[in-house]
């Protein structure tokens, strides 16, 4: 097969059913599965892009010596629009049928995963299991296709079913139309706003701000440890929690290469301040964060919202939901019902401790071996193992163990060094869990799924070190390789292109959007309260019937 032979449609969704790893990307088709094991971002951020169009996707977290790569992989190229299918992972199901030439146009087939429309067949294929496909002579054959597992919710999820449909219908109704040429529409003037962007220098790191940082840094690290040398162990706690927080804006840069654009410099850059200093794992970080920016806010697949048994942002997770990142099912057992139930009460007191689930995920994906063990990025994993080590070593036996004389000295250091990094969590949550989490099918643009699901925060310009200029989510989720010191110049050409293509930009004060997030937590768990409620009657219903 010629690398420039046009492909029809169904022949790619043919080859997607016969469990290749197929991706659209400035009009070429891409087989990735010789890749998979060697992408730094992971599989699973390229299985959710498996028969999509993923220019905007690809071009926003990716180098230019990247996108020349990409080329390698090309086996054909499409004419014309391309209507994304929904990928594998994401439940889509796809038909095999037998192919003499590619190139020319093939049987027209039921297109089940199209953005327009969900058709049940027979004869339908998923990435996730088996498959029949029908030969010319009529004999069926078994294909056995392995990939990422997806589950349907169980049925109990169907007493929210009502409850999610207003959300969705409201999403429709308040944003642009999904049809093709509204989301073109939007598709290139975001191509247009990001290519002058480019021309602007918004892209280029300024050094100078990282300077000014490092000062900040290095106070709080050297004023940490002179009130840990007088015995002011719990204000030196509160400064090391301070120091950690801040240098986690520049691990975030360095984790999306905003800095050097290096991926060795960048990837050392991110490892000494997550791993060596902070004791957390900058690939486990990589790895979650690359999904939540792919499908932000989905509650069946990004991460970043998936909080169980604390914390629930969408009704989808009542029924239980598979998730796609953890390929596990998460279930809201007897344990997250009483936690959601008091969730918008709940939801500050708990994020104090949020920091000791970031050491529980970070050890989890360096000892199973989440990270890749192949390509570029195969050394990461022992330069990341070497960093945690060392961390223990100086905070948790030089610091803890040989500084502090005692027990209850010790922890109440621990905790409250922790705990001063709280700030952090309420940042990071305070973006999405008050947005959005309707799932508006495949159609829907890149720039307009990231505006709709991610909130600004607004403050004064001096208070930017505070939020470490990431209050500007939907500018840094529109352009995740822009370094964050350039986004407040960024915002009013963000603000202009949402009024152009009649997008709402959402941006709140600080005060604000916390309401929005506590008042989102608190719908959700009077929906949670009516749902055990309703469970609760229908047992007592059937066991007076049994009676």
């Amino acid at each position: 097969m010629g690398c420039n032979q046009l492909l029809s449609p169904e022949a790619v969704e043919s080859m997607i059913a016969q469990g290749k790893t197929i991706v659209i990307y400035e009009a070429r088709v891409l087989q990735l599965d010789s890749w998979l094991r060697k992408h730094p971002g992971g599989e699973k951020v390229v299985f959710h892009m498996v028969g999509r169009d993923a220019t905007d996707e690809f071009n926003a977290y990716h180098s230019d010596e990247a996108k020349e790569s990409a080329r390698r992989f090309q086996i054909g190229r499409i004419e014309g629009a391309w209507k994304n299918l929904v990928p594998p992972i994401q439940g889509g199901s796809f038909r095999a049928v037998q192919m003499v030439d590619t190139a020319i146009t093939m049987p027209s087939i039921s297109r089940s995963t199209s953005s327009d429309e969900i058709v049940p067949t027979s004869n339908v294929v998923s990435r996730h299991g088996s498959f029949d496909s029908t030969t010319d002579s009529g004999e069926a054959k078994k294909i056995t296709v392995v990939s990422p597992k997806v589950r349907e919710p169980p049925t109990s999820a169907e007493l929210m079913a009502d409850y999610d449909r207003k959300l969705v219908e409201n999403d429709l109704e308040k944003y642009p139309s999904l049809d093709c040429e509204t989301q073109k529409s939007i598709t290139v003037k975001y191509r247009e706003l990001e290519a002058m962007l480019q021309r602007e220098g918004y892209f280029k790191c300024t050094y100078s701000a990282y300077g000014r940082e490092c000062v900040r840094y290095l106070a709080l690290a050297a004023l940490s440890y002179y009130l840990l040398q007088i015995k002011m162990y719990l204000l030196s706690a509160t400064c090391l929690g301070l120091f950690w927080h801040q240098l986690m804006f520049t691990a975030h840069d360095a984790g999306h290469r905003a800095i050097t654009h290096s991926f060795f410099w960048d990837n050392i850059i991110a490892g000494l301040i997550a791993n060596y200093i902070s004791g957390l794992s900058i690939g486990w970080w990589k790895s979650s964060h690359n999904i939540h920016h792919f499908v932000t806010n989905d509650p069946v697949h990004d991460p970043d919202i998936q909080q169980l048994p604390f914390f629930v942002v969408s009704t989808k997770a009542f029924g239980g939901i598979f998730s796609t990142y953890y390929d596990r099912l998460i279930e809201l057992d007897a344990v997250a019902q009483v936690m959601v139930r008091i969730q918008n009460w709940t939801y500050y007191p708990i994020l104090c401790f949020g920091r000791f689930n970031l050491h529980r995920l970070s050890w989890e994906y360096l000892l199973i071996g989440k990270s890749p063990r192949h390509g570029q990025a195969a050394w990461l994993r022992y330069y990341e193992i070497v960093g945690v080590i060392v961390f223990w070593y100086w905070y948790g036996y030089r610091l803890l163990y040989l500084q502090l004389p005692s027990m209850s000295d010790r922890i109440g250091y621990v905790l409250v060094s922790h705990i001063a990094t709280m700030p952090l969590h309420v940042q990071v949550t305070l973006s999405h869990f008050a947005m959005s989490t309707a799932d508006l099918g495949a159609s829907e643009s890149f720039a307009q799924k990231m505006l709709r699901t991610t909130m600004d925060v607004d403050c004064p310009a001096w208070l930017d070190f505070f939020h470490g200029g990431l209050q500007f989510q939907a500018v840094h989720h529109l352009f995740p390789r822009m370094p964050r010191h350039n986004f407040r110049a960024a915002q009013k050409h963000v603000i202009d292109f949402c009024k152009d293509i009649g997008v709402e930009y959402c941006i709140y004060g600080f005060v604000d959007g916390n309401k929005e997030v506590i008042g989102k937590l608190g719908d959700i768990a009077n929906q949670a309260s009516i749902m055990v409620d309703c469970t609760n009657h229908m047992q007592k219903e059937a066991m007076s019937g049994l009676a």
